[in-house]
This record gives structure tokens, sequence and C-alpha cells, in this order.
């Protein structure tokens, strides 16, 4: 299904570069009244916000600076900073990359911003889109796979084979971002994915004859200006050996309010019983897996002798993998029994500190480990001495084994990682990271999880030491008017900093009603009673039309089993995250439905997109503090001499900021925003929330009295 790809345009190679600043005056006539913006743009608008943005984008390139830029609302960020860099970029023959934390923004930036930006600069720009290794079908381990015999593929292997196959009868772009896998299918992806030790792309792309879409990705990246990637990937290819990003020296971050929590995600290290013996299992043995491939493909050209010794060879691997997939299952075993008994029941949710190491219980985990731990580093050793094997094989009697040395060498880099964190995990912890241990993806199983305490040195080491010039942007980058507590998070101290407010008359727009009769959340069942009460009012009075925001699934579950009855007597339907399906599909439904509440939590407080008459109000349920037992949030916290104020609170102003951001999208808009959380305006602390807010009609009353003044501040408009 895969087609190769000429490449016209040379790579852009730094050291090529010119040094040729942009003149201010240029930003001034792309951004100015009859200016080339105004001229491919229908509808444009001077924005003083865009402007100043632009400038400072601008200087910041010109000069090698490192800026903060909070940009409020209807500031038109993505144009503010993608024209700059792409003038400057093509003019100085540099790189610019730019990262986004959702996929959403990314395929704005490249279908809807970036032919705009080319229109009205008239110029040869070349951009495009890189993401991790991980994220692209590999054809040759998707080759390997199809070679096998169906009898020995598993229900999930054969559902995805399916699916992929199905899936480049029209697509040949090798992207999981356009195929949709459910829980066990994502699994089978990533050995599907070019995610391999073991492949340079140099090696790949002529084994694969210029067809691997990694490789196809990484040399249209070469030959762009403008590099769009993930907040996730920044850190995690600057750490690693085969680049996936080319070389750039000129960062822009958008959505840099969410650049910690990325990093930290893309440099979790996730491990469970599933995923190894799925890796045990593909390796194989005599007659399946890798070795079997291997096996059937060259013992049939080696000399009877040699292809009877490598025949036994690989029967012995094929007994070490047996008694490791039972050690393995020890192991697991052992250690969910070790959470139980720590009070986590089936959700297997806990923090490993040093105090867990040290008690009875665990030492039964670290006595499953050190039998494991001869066996899986024997596995390797037996891989490594296979892999010579294979070298010579190809030298001496000249087959052609590449596809099954990039296998193997694969599967032997992962045992060898297995065993680093593992054994760290078990025996050796770091000061550096942080460990617990999760649920897994199916009942009775778990995850063992490795995280990164902090991400600022990486930040600095990696980006900020290394960059010419860096831009973190987004509508929220402040807690209590300054920018401390970002910079501190991400080693930002010497970088500069502006905050742009926004276009908006938030005052005449925006409603923030605050319930003066409302119990706090620690009054569990009459604050539940309120909240219930208060959706179901307010929904009613404005035909749906309202977002509700919680910071608990557990919470949005019991809310949406009480209202959602009591609100199907009007006709208001209720979209509920809990039911498991996509955000899209969730914000799809209540954007064409005539009458709607919709109901999310984390991942709903921000990247939520709903102009116009479809959202009329959002409702706050509760302040959106992390959860004090959550691992990386607690460890994070002691840190600091004094918690709360110095972490908690700014950790969650942002949220409590990006969560009001949903309402007012663009200038016509108007609406409310009910905050159902007294701490609020009965904690000392509340007032850091309100402050943070750009200054809007602010109103106290009943919960029984909000639905009608939400009608008459909607009426008014």
């Amino acid at each position: 299904p895969f087609a190769a790809e000429s490449f016209d345009d040379e790579p852009i190679t730094l050291t090529d570069a010119g040094d040729s600043p942009v003149p201010a005056i240029e930003i001034d006539r792309l951004f100015g009244s009859a200016g080339r913006l105004q001229q491919v743009q229908s509808h444009y608008e001077q924005r003083p916000q865009q402007l100043r943005m632009a400038h400072a984008v601008n200087h910041a390139l010109n000069h090698g600076q490192q800026v903060m830029i909070e940009a409020g609302t209807g500031t038109g960020k993505s144009l503010a900073y993608l024209l700059p860099a792409a003038l400057w970029a093509t003019q100085n023959t540099q790189r610019v990359v730019v990262s986004t934390h959702t996929i959403n923004l990314q395929d704005q930036l490249l279908k809807k911003d970036i032919p705009l930006v080319k229109a009205a600069l008239d110029v040869d720009l070349r951009a495009a889109v890189m993401k991790g290794r991980a994220n692209y079908l590999c054809p040759r381990r998707l080759a390997a796979l199809r070679r096998r015999k169906p009898a020995s593929l598993s229900l999930d292997e054969l559902r995805t084979l399916a699916k992929v196959l199905i899936w480049l009868q029209e697509s040949d772009s090798g992207d999981r971002g356009e195929i949709t896998l459910r829980a066990g299918e994502w699994a089978v992806w990533t050995r599907l994915s070019a995610q391999d030790e073991g492949c340079t792309t140099r090696h790949c792309s002529i084994e694969m004859e210029g067809i691997c879409p990694y490789h196809r990705a990484s040399e249209r990246a070469a030959r762009a200006h403008i590099v769009i990637t993930s907040h996730a990937l920044l850190i995690a290819d600057a750490k690693i050996e085969n680049r996936a990003l080319p070389e750039y020296l000129n960062l822009i971050v958008d959505e840099a309010h969410q650049l910690e929590e990325a990093i930290t995600q893309g440099l979790t290290v996730q491990i469970s019983q599933p995923l190894i013996l799925a890796r045990l299992n593909e390796l194989g043995g005599r007659r399946s897996g890798a070795l079997g491939d291997l096996l059937d493909a060259a013992g049939r050209k080696l000399p009877n002798e040699v292809a009877e010794q490598l025949d036994a060879f690989i029967q012995n691997t094929a007994d070490a993998l047996n008694l490791m997939k039972a050690q393995t299952r020890r192991y697991f075993k052992t250690l969910r029994d070790f959470a139980t008994s720590q009070g986590t029941g089936r959700r297997y949710q806990m923090r490993l500190v040093n105090g867990h190491r040290d008690s009875v219980g665990f030492v039964h985990v670290q006595t499953e480990w050190q039998k494991i731990s001869p066996t899986l580093l024997a596995l390797a050793d037996a891989l490594a001495r296979l892999l010579s094997a294979l070298a010579r094989y190809s030298d001496e009697y000249q087959i052609d084994l590449a596809t099954h040395k990039w296998a193997i060498t694969a599967h032997e880099a992962a045992l060898r990682e297995w065993h680093q964190h593992l054994d760290e995990f078990t025996l050796s912890p770091q000061p550096g990271s942080v460990y617990a241990i999760t649920p897994g993806d199916a009942p009775h199983y778990l995850q063992v999880h490795i995280m990164p305490l902090h991400i600022g040195p990486m930040m600095d080491g990696y980006l900020n030491q290394r960059m010419d010039s860096i831009v973190l942007t987004s509508a929220t980058l402040r807690t209590q008017e300054h920018f401390e507590h970002i910079k501190e998070r991400l080693h930002g101290e010497d970088y500069a900093t502006a905050a742009l407010g926004s276009p908006f008359d938030y005052k005449a727009s925006t409603l923030i009603y605050l319930p003066s009769d409302m119990p706090e959340p620690n009054q569990r069942s009459s604050y539940q009673k309120m909240v219930e009460r208060g959706i179901i009012g307010l929904a009613a009075a404005l035909d749906g039309r309202v977002l509700v925001l919680f910071t608990s699934y557990a919470q949005l579950r019991e809310t949406s089993k009480a209202i959602t009855p009591r609100l199907a007597l009007g006709d208001i339907r209720v979209y509920d995250q809990s039911f498991g399906t996509s955000r899209e599909a969730l914000l799809e439904g209540f954007k064409t439905s005539e009458k709607a509440v919709l109901m999310g939590t984390r991942s709903f407080w921000q990247g939520v997109d709903i102009p116009g008459d479809d959202l009329s109000a959002v409702v706050i349920a509760r302040l959106p503090f992390a959860v004090p037992s959550d691992p990386i949030f607690a460890a994070r916290s002691e840190t600091y001499s004094n918690p709360f104020p110095q972490y908690a609170i700014p950790d969650a102003i942002l949220r409590f900021r990006q969560g009001f951001g949903r309402l007012i999208r663009r200038h016509s808009d108007r609406g409310i925003v009910a905050i159902f959380d007294s701490r609020v305006h009965t904690k000392h602390y509340g007032s850091s929330f309100l402050d943070s807010l750009p200054e809007c009609t602010v109103r106290y009353g009943t919960l029984q009295n909000l639905p009608h003044a939400a009608a008459e501040w909607l009426n008014r408009g």
C-alpha cells in the first residue's frame, strides 16, 4: 500500500544559515491596516495584542531571546508567532520548531494557518509535522506479522491486522492518528510501530526502498522551515541518540501551560505483565515469532551442521522464555498481593516510597525479582550472542538477515531496559524518580510507573541552554498576576515575560455567579444535592447549552446518574464523559443537539472550543486542586517547604483559568460562569482564584436564583 516519495528540495542545514534580522516594520506591514494579512484573510480585524505578540516573537528570533508570552483568548496567537517565524526562517534559511500539546492545534496549524501564512508572505515556505517513532507504522514489522500463521495470532492481533490492512487501502500515511484502536489493539500497535531501537533511518530507508512512513516524515521535516511537533517529543527526542526531530535552534511552544505535564508523561516508563508477556510471545520459539521467522528464513540456507546449531540455540532460548513467562507472572502476582495488603483493593493505586521497600511484604516482591533478574539478563545476553552469529552468517554465507537482526536487536534492547527499570523500581530507587503502582488495562492487572520528579533540569539542559531562542506562549501562564510559578517549574528564571491580555470585553460578556448558600465540598451529601439541583435548574432555564467541569470521574458519574432522567423530561440530553465515548464524539454530539448538557473532567478543562450559541454557561463544580495522593503531585509537593500555597494553589489556579476560558471564544460570545465551590469566597486563598480572572461582572446570590440571573444576563445581551 505504500509508495516511495521523492524530494526536490535540499535539507535545511543550519551551518549554511544566514544572519538577517527581520525589521520591525515588516511585522507592521503584515498586521497593519491594509496589510498583507488583511488582504488574504476574510473578516480580518486588527488586534493590538496580536501585533504586540508578533513583535515580541520577532524580537526573540532576531536577538536570540527566551521569552514567556501570556496572550489571552482572542489574541490570535497562532498567526502572531507563525508569521514572524516563517518570515525569519525563510529569510535566514533557518528552521523553527513549533510544539503543541494537542493534535487539534497541530491540525489547525498545518491545514488552516500555514496556508494563510504562505498566502500572506508569498514565499516558498515549507512546513511539516514530525511525531515520535511510535506514531508511525513500520512496513517491515507489518510484513513480519502478516507472515505469521493465523492460528498463532491472538484475537487482538488478528483484529488489529485487519484494521490496519483496511486502513491502508485508503491511506499510505502510516500515521496512527488516522486509525481508531481499542485498548488491547494499542498493545499490538506498539509492536507494529517504528519504535524500534535497532532501526536507523538510513538502513530502513534502503531496506524499504524509501517507503517507510517514519523515514518519509523525517525527510519532509529535514526540508521544512517550520516543523510542528508535540511537547512530549521535545525532551524525549533530545535525550535519545536516534533523533526524531531535525536539528533546530529556535523553538516556539504553544499551549505552554501543559509543557511540564506533557514532558512528564512522555518520559514516564510503564511496565506491566501483559506488556512483557506480549514481547516474549513476539520473540516466540522454533515455530513462532521472531525466532521462528529467523529459523525458517536462515535454516534452509545454512549448512546442515550450522542450521542444527541454530535450531538448538533457539530451542534453549525458547525454554528460557517459558521460564521467564512463569517468573513474570509470579513477580506481578506478588506485587499485586503487596499492593492489596496496603489497602488499595483491586485499584492497585499507590506511590511506592522507601518505607514500603523496607516492609516485610515488599521483601517477597524483591525475592521474586531476584529470581527473574538473572533470567532476564541471560535472555538479553543470548540475543546478543545470536546477533553476533547472524553477522557471521551474513558474511560467510551471503544471507540477507537484516530484517531479522533489527527485530532481535529491538527485543534485546527492550529486555535490557526492563531489567534496568524493574531493578530500579524494586531494589535501587533513584532520587530523581517517582515510583507508583497503578491499575492496568484489564482486571487483576497493574502497571509499574517510573516518572521524573523534576523536568525543570531537563528543560534547562536540553532546551534552555541549547536553543538560540525560545518562545513559550499560552492564554494561561500566570498565577496571582506573575509568572514565577511556571518559571520555577521549567527552570526559566532568566526568561523575559509579557502579559498581553485579551481583546474581549469580559465585563460586558461574562457573568460570574457565586451561590452564597452552597455547602463546602467536604459536606458531602448536602453539597452533592445542591450541585445536582443547580445544574438541573440552570440547564432548564437555558435549554441546555451548559458545560459542567468536574475534578473526579466519581462525582461526574454520580451527578450524571441523578440529573439525566430529570433533564430528559425537558428533552435535554446529557453527554457524559464517563460513558467512555471519545472527547471529539461528545463535543460533536453536544454541538449538534438542540438541547444538551456536556459533562467532563480533566481533559475538558482545556482545549475545548464551543463558540457561539452552542454554549451559554460553564459550571465549575469544584476548584481544580490536584488529588493529594496522586503519586507525582505528592512527590513534587514534598520538594516545597510550604506546599499548599507554594505549589497546590498556583497549580490549581492555572487549571481554573483554563476552565474559565472555555466560555468566551469569540467577540460576540456572552455567557455565565457559575462556581459551585464555596471555598472561592469562604477561604482566604479563594480570592486568588477570582483575582486571576479578567475583570468580569460578579454577582452573589442563592442557588435558587441562578437560573433567573443567567436567563436575565443572556437576554440583556
